[in-house]
């Protein structure tokens, strides 16, 4: 630890354009340099043999190589010199040349008679982190914990000085907070201003600064909502007041979370506009309850529907006869209250009443619950289990799939069931009581797949 004497001054220095000059070719050089062009230095290097990457950097042209020893008047013109040879007796003579002609010198053999000393340092996004402590190793084991903080936004703070401008708009996942992006947290610790839904994953708005404006725009299936044009001024007036704004939405904001229609009002009014992508609830719910949505040899497609209006309704674009004739598996997004009507347009159109079907409520969640039927039986299964929005329903015979999983998982010895890990939003192999019901080619029989999860939007639409 430095004493109260030699405590260093911590600078930034900026070298862009500026001579550098590092003697020694070995692994303390092949560490500095690549930090050093990055920082845009005039690289000068003097040594009579180097590793093979500072040779491809040398050969590229990307720094001078001297190929021979270090001698006197090699520092001229320099602002920073490196002294990383192997010989100490070399590296004194270079810091004491350095010295004498006032060019700060690096010595890495020894920190106790170098005059400056290079910090653990790292970069997330556009913050660069610099650690001193006088213990390299405790100096990187705390630039490690800053660094991963900053870039899952666990540890973050808003700019002054060059505050972000405009809109994100952050896709938040299926529900489970631990499935928001990095880059989401990220934007999310600098928000002045937080935009958010039903569907967003709501625990992660508990670690917002007090002084963040939240403002709830939640739209419950068939009840009260915000009108998208009342969504879009919010976003519009507060980012023109100066203010940080992030939308927070469940699931991936282009799929079916009408992000693009936000981005497009943002855009006409000069807001600049940033997309985070959010892992959609139409592949992440299934696979949390331990469904695959394809499966070689079953199904090598899928189709993914936002069943907000029926078929037969002339709002619809779906083409039901073509799904019907598919035999790929679909993925059914607000299709809880419509399931009857789907079943039977997918009967009447030719799709088996025995293909298997599993309805997954509020997925990644630990609420979540399985329910598994035919496509002639979901319906009024699904009313008489109480299933509510938010729901994901798969459809097709990657559900037997699912329950041959299950099964081979229960006739494993105890203690060596498999899992996928810990987390609420994995899927755990344990025959939980979430699954129920499961159907197989020889007919119905009980199946547990998937966590007791969460009760999480199983829709990317708000």
């Amino acid at each position: 630890m430095a004493t109260a004497d030699d405590r260093p001054y911590l600078l930034g220095l900026r070298l862009a354009g500026r001579r550098v000059v590092v003697a020694g070719g070995g692994a303390v050089a092949t560490r500095r340099v690549p930090a050093l062009l990055d920082a845009g230095a005039d690289v000068f290097l003097v040594s009579p043999e180097v590793t093979g990457s500072l040779e491809d950097v040398a050969l590229a042209g990307k720094i001078q190589w001297a190929r021979r020893p270090y001698a006197a008047g090699d520092l001229g013109d320099a602002w920073l010199v490196c002294a990383c040879t192997s010989d100490p007796a070399v590296n004194a003579a270079i810091t004491a040349e350095a010295e004498a002609q006032r060019i700060w010198c690096v010595r890495a053999d020894d920190a106790a008679l170098s005059p400056v000393w290079t910090p653990a340092s790292g970069v997330a996004g556009d913050v660069r982190v610099g650690v001193l402590s006088g213990d390299p190793r405790h100096s990187a084991g705390i630039r490690d914990a800053i660094i991963s903080g900053l870039r899952t936004g666990t540890l973050g703070a808003r700019r002054g000085r060059g505050h972000r401008p405009g809109v994100a708009l952050v896709g938040g996942g299926p529900g489970d907070p631990g499935l928001l992006t990095v880059r989401g947290r990220q934007l999310l610790a600098e928000a002045d201003v937080v935009v958010t839904d039903r569907l967003a994953p709501r625990s992660v708005l508990d670690e917002l600064p007090p002084d963040v404006q939240v403002i709830d725009v939640a739209k419950i299936p068939y009840g009260r909502s915000v009108a998208q044009e009342h969504i879009n001024a919010a976003l519009i007036e507060h980012a023109k007041a100066g203010r940080f704004v992030v939308r927070l939405k469940g699931g991936d904001p282009y799929v079916f979370g009408r992000g693009s229609e936000e981005v497009i009002a943002c855009l006409r009014a000069g807001i600049p506009v940033t997309v985070v992508p959010g892992v959609t609830s139409a592949v992440a719910v299934p696979a949390a309850a331990g469904v695959p949505v394809t499966h070689r040899g079953v199904a090598q497609e899928f189709s993914v529907v936002s069943v907000h209006v029926p078929p037969g309704d002339e709002r619809s674009t779906v083409n039901w006869p073509a799904l019907a004739a598919t035999r790929g598996t679909l993925v059914l997004l607000m299709a809880v209250e419509r399931l009857a009507a789907v079943a039977e347009t997918l009967i009447r159109h030719g799709r088996s009443g025995h293909t298997p079907v599993s309805v997954i409520a509020d997925g990644t969640l630990p609420t979540q619950r399985t329910i598994v039927a035919t496509l002639d039986t979901v319906a009024p299964r699904v009313f008489t289990e109480g299933i509510r929005p938010p729901a994901v329903v798969v459809i097709g015979e990657v559900v037997n799939v699912a329950a041959e999983i299950a099964q081979l998982v229960r006739g494993m010895q105890p203690g060596m069931r498999g899992s996928a890990g810990a987390h609420s939003a994995d899927t755990h192999y344990s025959g939980g009581p979430g699954y129920s019901g499961a159907p197989s080619a020889a007919g119905p029989h009980p199946a547990g797949s998937g966590p007791a999860g969460r009760a999480a939007p199983g829709t990317d639409r708000p």
